[in-house]
């Protein structure tokens, strides 16, 4: 059985901003992939918004699309 790191407990924010890098950090792998809804043990409607707002985030050059 593989190894699966352990993740804390993630606050869920009522509105989420794509200004809010930190909080979207959270979301990110260290290669700044976006992690999915069974890693993040996100609702679905709230799991869209954060990839919404990561995707804006990226092309507002607030995030990377790649991390180097």
């Amino acid at each position: 059985m593989a190894y699966q790191a352990e993740r804390e407990e993630i606050e869920i924010k009522k509105f989420i901003d794509y200004k809010d890098v930190g909080y979207l950090r959270q979301f990110t792998n260290p290669h700044a992939k976006m992690l999915s809804k069974k890693r993040t043990n996100m609702p679905a409607g709230k799991q869209r918004d954060i990839a919404q707002s990561i995707k804006r985030a990226r092309y507002m050059a607030l995030l990377p699309y790649v991390a180097a």
